[in-house]
């Protein structure tokens, strides 16, 4: 029987060696896995965090291991490229930063045993991601274990699968559960038992055979289905190697029976039902933490996504921890899994999209939340034109998930800049955009026609939403406007946003982004920097904003009622709006006791005009539910509420300012009105794209026009801020040097 050993703990770590260690180094530190050297400069801003090449060493007898004929080194995630050497041989090299891979070290192993890995975060131009807005955090971040099997085992190289592949085929009355293994050094006289377990941990079908053939299928009659979160119900199957009578090897694997289909009229359709997905985009990284994370971590991700009443995540941009697949299942979340194939086109990673795709795939098959496999992530970012290599990499890429898995669908998620007409939207099963109307330009009364226009032109095409979203962080106002990165916006915007998506059937999904701020040190905005603060709740996880309220008030069904602006309690006008939602039918506001009366809502959220003289206790009543803030009358605006930038190297209060003339202070759409001013911007693209990958900055004359209409309403200093994120930073000369320019243009 195959038996698993731990090597999280006691490794020595360095950044500062060239070598591979032939004896265990004495000045490196310790450290446990899960481990990142970018914990902290990878969140700080500046996009300084440090990427490059270090080394863990572990000593280990192999006394201590589990007796067996064979053993494998499990590596769960090193990112993003990693060289195993063993008693100073190199053993294997592995490319890909977020999927599970295994080294056979049998033939290196002695009793004394150095065990070195070294991992690589530096930038290159093959393996993915490397243009992206997020935190690529270098280390050995998930568990490191070693698998001591008999020489007849289920397979363990074979893409970092579990050796098991369960395929449900239902019927209305009967389901056909085709189990597969994979199995090494097979021996004559070796027999499979199959066995299906039920929820109950009871033996529901089984059956033997011998170990030549490595399927069977098996009957279940009137199979109690996985219905999301519903009822999420799991089945187990075991698959027993058996020689004589000793078991040999065993594996087993949960999984779920049900269908689904995605309509481009009614959505998606879950055994039969139509079931809307709404929910929310997961990145996995959290405050001091990076992505080192521990289970405990992945298990109140899952709560809160929960709690907010969510049966969708898109698990972006990358291969997630095995763990929190496996909470998906359990709760009955609806998943979008998908590989780093994200904002540039990489002429050399095409081989690496591919490993990527078949690590993920065979080592996810089985998980019954997984609906969709997603190609590609905004893989057009600045709108530059096709080119032949990118649409057959997804050409590759769609045939090869079809290949590998003939019960999913593909999708992708397509950029605003990227034309609905475009060959590449038509290569996978259905299609997905990230827009940001109403934050990124634009106004949000734009984002329900857009896929209203895409809808009538491609009625054949399912259309959904895989990011949409805006910045809040612990700014107030009570005139919430674009761009203010105030809680109170960021609640209107989703307000907004909830009513013109959630009334759209024809909308297979809709994610927001994102469910939690995250690490991005390549932003310098918000007045906290390193971090993308799209989240609905905080980084650390301790403060839920506003915002996700609103969307527990749509899709929870547990009573509550909550009030809005509690940390917004200094307030200067004298009769303030204070917003409430719940996901009851009435509400009614108390202020020092005194009703200002009930109110109904079908849309779940509920604004009072309250009084401000004081200092004055709301309570928020709905049913027996029950909520309270405080609000405070000021003469003077609590500056503690207003955004301030740290770090920024040029505030709009710096910049000069000519009467009648452009200054970087203006709006892009003004800027473009003049031919003067759109030539200075054109010129700066092109500066600012030329050492970068193949569109990274493809800004053009010809599509100019199209990234306006996104970005048009953005002041030119927070479009370059914004760009600084995916590209080259600005210096502040620079900006000083544009300004000029642009002082010297008249306005239209």
């Amino acid at each position: 029987m195959r038996d698993i050993y731990s090597l999280n703990t006691k490794w020595a770590f360095t950044k500062d060696t060239m070598a591979v260690p032939q004896t265990m180094a004495q000045s490196w530190y310790w450290v446990n896995l899960p481990h990142t050297w970018n914990a902290i400069d990878g969140q700080d801003g500046g996009n300084d965090y440090y990427r490059g090449k270090c080394y863990y060493a572990k000593e280990f007898q192999k006394s201590e291991l589990p007796q067996n004929a064979i053993y494998y080194l499990e590596i769960n995630g090193a990112n993003s490229s990693a060289d195993v050497f063993l008693n100073g041989k190199k053993l294997a090299h592995h490319d890909g930063g977020y999927s599970i891979w295994r080294v056979n070290i049998t033939d290196a192993l002695k009793e004394e045993n150095l065990l070195v890995i070294a991992v690589d975060n530096s930038a290159n131009d093959n393996i993915y991601p490397q243009n992206a807005d997020f935190t690529f955090y270098g280390g050995l971040y998930r568990d490191v274990k070693i698998i001591a099997v008999p020489e007849s085992h289920f397979t363990l190289d074979y893409y970092g699968g579990a050796g098991i592949k369960v395929t449900p085929n239902l019927t209305k009355e009967l389901t056909e559960i085709e189990i597969e293994v994979y199995l090494t050094n097979r021996k004559e006289g070796q027999t499979l038992c199959f066995t299906i377990y039920n929820q109950e941990h009871e033996i529901v079908v089984e059956g033997c055979q011998s170990a030549d053939k490595t399927n069977m299928s098996l009957k279940l009659e009137k199979p109690h289905l996985w219905h999301g979160r519903k009822d999420p119900y799991l089945y187990t199957a075991e698959v027993t190697l058996i020689m004589g009578d000793v078991c040999v090897d065993k594996v087993k694997t949960r999984f779920g029976c049900r269908t689904f289909s995605i309509d481009p009229e009614k959505g998606f359709i879950l055994n039969g039902e139509c079931y809307p997905l709404r929910g929310v985009s997961r990145h996995q990284d959290r405050w001091g933490v990076g992505n080192a994370l521990l289970p405990e971590h992945h298990k109140e991700d899952m709560g809160l996504i929960s709690e907010m009443g969510a049966n969708t995540i898109r698990l972006a941009h990358y291969q997630h921890d095995q763990y929190f697949y496996d909470l998906c299942d359990e709760y009955g979340m609806v998943v979008w899994a998908e590989i780093p194939y994200i904002s540039s086109h990489m002429p050399n990673g095409r081989e690496n999209t591919i490993s990527q795709m078949k690590e993920l795939i065979i080592q996810n098959y089985n998980h019954p939340s997984i609906v969709v496999w997603g190609l590609s992530n905004e893989i057009t970012m600045t709108g530059g034109k096709f080119n032949e290599d990118l649409l057959e990499n997804h050409r590759v890429l769609n045939d090869l998930a079809h290949e590998l898995d003939k019960t999913r669908l593909t999708t992708i998620a397509a950029v605003t800049m990227c034309d609905i007409h475009d060959p590449y939207i038509q290569i996978p099963d259905v299609v997905s955009y990230n827009h940001y109307f109403g934050w990124y330009g634009g106004d949000t009364s734009m984002n329900g026609p857009w896929f209203d226009r895409f809808h009538k032109e491609f009625p054949q095409i399912p259309i959904g939403v895989s990011e949409y979203g805006c910045e809040a962080l612990n700014w107030h106002t009570s005139e919430p406007q674009q761009g203010d990165y105030t809680e109170e916006y960021q609640a209107y915007y989703h307000e907004e946003l909830i009513k013109q998506l959630f009334t759209r059937p024809y909308l297979w999904a809709t994610h927001v982004w994102n469910m939690f701020d995250f690490g991005a040190d390549a932003r310098n905005e918000g007045g906290e920097n390193g971090q993308n603060h799209k989240g609905l709740v905080t980084f650390d996880r301790k403060y839920k904003k506003d915002s996700f309220y609103a969307y527990k008030a749509w899709l929870s069904d547990e009573p509550f009622v909550h009030i809005c602006g509690k940390r917004y309690i200094d307030r200067v006008e004298d009769e303030t709006r204070v917003t409430v939602y719940s996901n009851l039918p009435e509400v009614e506001l108390f202020v020092n006791g005194q009703s200002l009366g009930k109110q109904r809502s079908n849309c779940h959220f509920f604004y009072f005009h309250v009084p401000n003289k004081g200092e004055s206790i709301l309570k928020a009543v709905a049913d027996d539910c029950t909520d309270e803030s405080m609000i405070r009358k000021v003469a003077v605006f609590n500056e503690e509420y207003r955004l301030k930038e740290k770090g920024a190297i040029l505030n709009w209060f710096d910049i000069t300012q000519k009467e009648g003339y452009l200054s970087l202070n203006d709006k892009m759409s003004d800027i473009l009105k003049t031919k003067e001013g759109e030539s200075l911007f054109l010129d700066l693209m092109k500066n600012m794209g030329k050492d970068k990958q193949e569109g990274a900055f493809a800004m053009t004359a010809e599509n100019i026009g199209q990234m306006m209409q996104i970005m048009g309403s953005f002041t030119l200093i927070r479009l370059l801020n914004t760009f600084g994120a995916v590209g080259p930073a600005v210096t502040k000369e620079q900006l000083l040097e544009l300004n000029a320019r642009l002082n010297e243009i008249r306005k239209i």
